[in-house]
């Protein structure tokens, strides 16, 4: 199921520490695509408040959820996946993002955006009422 949210959902929650303060916790709406082995890739510029924090903090989570319903909301499966987040300089990863998401291919040029990559280490999965666990990174990455 987490796998299938990292996979499938096209945005997340990424949640990094405010830089310059006491690291109170910031989260904000960004834009994901998996890379091949399903890794979150994200495309940031240098300019939002997100990208200054992890230039001070690598550590990262991205909250992914299933689409909006008429369900109650806390019955509906998620996932917090857990890593840093690098930047990248790969052209293939970027065409993959792009795919994904080709409204940014007019971004490609600023240069301050960068292409970022989450080394994932532990995901937290709620896949309803009372379903909770912790699951290592090996278990939801792997080839497409």
């Amino acid at each position: 199921m987490a796998r299938e949210l990292m996979h499938g959902r096209d945005r997340a929650v990424l949640c990094t520490a405010l830089a310059g303060g006491d690291g109170q916790p910031y989260g904000s709406l960004v834009a994901t695509a998996p890379d091949a082995d399903g890794s979150p890739l994200l495309f940031l510029s240098d300019l939002a408040e997100h990208a200054k924090n992890l230039a001070q903090d690598p550590r990262a989570a991205l909250v992914f959820t299933t689409a909006e319903s008429e369900a109650d909301p806390l019955d509906r499966p998620r996932a917090t996946v857990l890593g840093r987040l690098a930047r990248v300089d790969d052209e293939d990863k970027l065409r993959r993002y792009v795919a994904r998401h080709s409204a940014a291919e007019q971004y490609r040029s600023f240069r301050d955006f960068h292409l970022y990559r989450m080394e994932v280490a532990r995901v937290h999965v709620v896949a309803g009422f009372g379903v909770i666990r912790w699951i290592d990174a090996d278990t939801v990455l792997g080839p497409d």
